[in-house]
């Protein structure tokens, strides 16, 4: 190659810039004509590999920085290598002596002796109706966390004893019911299109175009969240290494998502308010990106994000925005008419929003495995449609993850909405949201502890730079409160239900109690959830956490031995 001495000029004529394109042109025909198909094979995909990592490299660095990068090589590299490290037989013996130990803890704790005769296998002849229903209420009898007191963070959302006994008198009714056989249960069918209907005008879904379907719960109607941009992005946009945006504080279901459809999930920091950072959503926006998350609120901390902004770059962009509205539910959505107050817009009035998931056995106070997972238009819905044409069974298409579907539930969600009514929900969204409004005042007048934010809906969290809040979680647990633990930062929260009403004077009392012995006594407080939580945020012992997740997952599956 000749070279070319260029005068430099702090502005390039349009003259140079042609003799410069015209030189390049020259340049790459000669190589063309010279190379050999082997070379100009190995030269494209030694230049396609270089700009793919370049890319990626680039778009890591202009979303979280220099510092960020370097953290999070850093992170992932420690946590790499004590994970090999731990493989080594000896560091491997120890742990897995400590790994026994736990599960022996773990089965004495979870695996309660039944007060009836256990059954592994088969009875070699049926039970009648009257034993059936005897060793039920004696299985009912085995001590456990004792929901009813209202000592329990969300888990249970308890309609009242009037509406269970609806809700079981319409299961009756349905239990064969399959909503994967609408010829068979036509009227399972209507119920289930009415209730994605009532659910679509409470978030003021598009008149004309808002559709949805019902899914087993949140995590499924995330997952379909997930799915359908992914599919909506590969075939429109030819994405092929599909990337999600979410905070840090996005529902576990959506890493489970990632996992699953093998999409790359990009973590965005909290600001100031613990809401998603926008300057940095900004800047992780890239050509993979098929969706962009919100929540209203998070579950962690009860905040609602600035889905305004999430909803300006979604349109800018042309990319699915969705908001997780499963915890807040009927609450976010009844809190306008509850309290005559406006939240910042959260729904599909924003232009940007394309899909919402709301969980109707949450706050809605249907049975357990309701949800609703609702979309702008029937463009977005259709992707997460599964549809074969070519099964030796027959044609074939089911609209969520699952094939059979029990109508019973949907029929119990139906049964409860109409039971409901407006009235019925504004009462009970008061009645929580104030509650958790009082836990939240009483957190703040506490100078030990620190409310997480500002949140205005059914969850309230709070931490401590004063004392081991989790130290405090198992003091309160020993008065018989169960407060969600939490991570960076170590916190605790309630999430307010119908049975925190009438408990909440006693909740604030018992902290108050705790806070100071906490105080006082210090490091000499026992804590195995501080001790866990110790373990899972070390570098050095992080992957120990994993295993001891999963035997307690394993516990789950053994059988209990009568007494």
């Amino acid at each position: 190659m000749v070279a070319h001495n260029i005068p430099y000029s702090s502005c390039l004529s349009v003259e140079t810039l042609l003799k410069w394109g015209q030189l390049i042109e020259v340049q790459i025909l000669n190589y063309i004509s010279e190379a050999s198909v082997f070379t100009l094979l190995k030269d494209f995909l030694l230049i396609t590999f270089i700009f793919r990592w370049s890319s990626k490299i680039f778009n890591q660095l202009y979303g979280y920085g220099i510092f960020g990068t370097i953290k999070w090589l850093y992170t992932s590299s420690v946590r790499s290598f004590y994970k090999r490290l731990l493989q080594f037989p000896p560091l491997k013996r120890k742990v897995d002596a400590e790994v026994r130990a736990t599960t022996e803890v773990l089965e004495t704790e979870l695996i309660q002796a039944p007060p009836t005769t256990t059954y592994s296998t088969l009875p070699s002849t049926g039970l009648s109706e009257q034993e059936v229903l005897s060793k039920l209420d004696d299985l009912n009898k085995i001590h456990a966390s004792d929901w009813k007191s209202g000592r329990l963070s969300g888990a249970v959302y308890h309609g009242g004893e009037e509406l269970i006994s609806l809700q079981t008198k319409a299961f009756e009714k349905y239990a064969v019911s399959n909503q994967l056989h609408p010829d068979c249960f036509p009227g399972v069918r209507q119920m289930e299109s009415e209730v994605v209907s009532m659910v679509l005008k409470l978030f003021n879904a598009p008149s004309d175009t808002g559709c949805g379907t019902t899914t087993s719960g949140g995590t499924e109607s995330l997952l379909l969240a997930c799915l359908s941009a992914r599919e909506k992005a590969r075939v429109e946009k030819g994405i092929t290494e599909p990337e999600i945006i979410a905070p840090s504080t996005i529902h576990a279901a959506v890493f489970k998502a990632a996992k699953y459809f093998k999409m790359n999930l990009k973590l965005v920091d909290l600001d100031s308010n613990y809401q998603v950072d926008i300057k940095q959503v900004k800047r992780l926006i890239n050509k993979n990106t098929c969706l962009l998350m919100g929540s209203a609120p998070n579950f962690p901390h009860g905040i609602i994000d600035d889905i305004s902004s999430l909803s300006q770059l979604a349109t800018k962009h042309d990319i699915p925005l969705h908001v997780d509205c499963c915890l807040g539910s009927f609450v976010i959505a009844y809190y306008s008419k509850s309290f005559h107050i406006d939240l910042p817009p959260f729904d599909f009035r924003l232009p940007g929003v394309t899909s919402i998931s709301c969980d109707t056995h949450k706050y809605g106070f249907a049975p357990k495995g309701s949800s609703i997972i609702m979309y702008r238009s029937q463009n977005y819905r259709k992707y997460q449609y599964y549809v074969s044409t070519d099964w030796i069974g027959g044609l074939y298409g089911s609209p969520t993850l699952a094939g059979s579907r029990p109508g019973a539930l949907t029929v119990g969600a139906w049964a409860t909405l109409i039971y409901m009514g407006d009235n019925g929900y504004i009462q009970q969204c008061q009645d929580i949201v104030m509650t958790s409004m009082k836990l939240k005042q009483a957190i703040k007048d506490i100078p030990e502890l620190d409310v997480i934010g500002d949140p205005v809906l059914s969850v309230v969290s709070f931490k401590s730079d004063k004392l081991n809040v989790h130290k405090l979680g198992d003091l309160l647990s020993k008065r018989g409160w169960h407060l969600s633990s939490l991570q960076n930062p170590p916190a605790l929260h309630l999430a307010a239900t119908r049975l925190s009403v009438p408990v909440i004077d006693e909740l604030i009392s018992d902290i108050k109690e705790c806070v100071k012995i906490a105080v006082e006594s210090g490091e000499d407080i026992k804590s195995d959830t501080a001790q866990l939580y110790g373990v899972a945020n070390s570098l050095s012992t992080g992957s120990v956490a994993d295993r001891l997740i999963e035997v307690f997952l394993d516990t789950l599956y053994k059988t209990g031995k009568s007494q």
